[in-house]
């Protein structure tokens, strides 16, 4: 029972702080999204999916792109696959030589 009493709190000069433990007026406090996002990042976040959701219904659908811009993320792809796989000289990445 001492050891869990020392890994529960400590103290800090003069006065003793619990870690782990917080009561539930401090749980309510803090809600779910502000644990994780600021209030400006929230708000672009919902602006964003509201123009996600609204703008393909207002704009006019837009002609296919040519062949060449169609192509370009299967380029970026294929390279991206073949980097992956490409072997490496470990012991020359991880120790350069002079």
């Amino acid at each position: 029972m001492e050891g869990r009493a020392r890994k529960d709190h400590f103290t800090a000069g003069s006065r003793t702080v619990h870690r782990g433990s917080s009561t539930p007026r401090e749980q309510s406090r803090t809600s779910f999204p502000s644990k994780y996002f600021s209030a400006e990042s929230l708000l672009l976040l919902l602006c964003l999916a509201a123009s996600l959701l609204i703008l393909p219904v207002i704009l006019p659908p837009l002609p296919p792109p040519p062949l060449a811009v169609l192509l370009l993320p299967i380029g970026i792809l294929v390279l991206l696959v073949i980097l992956a796989f490409m072997p490496s000289d470990v012991s020359k990445i991880a120790c350069p030589r002079e």
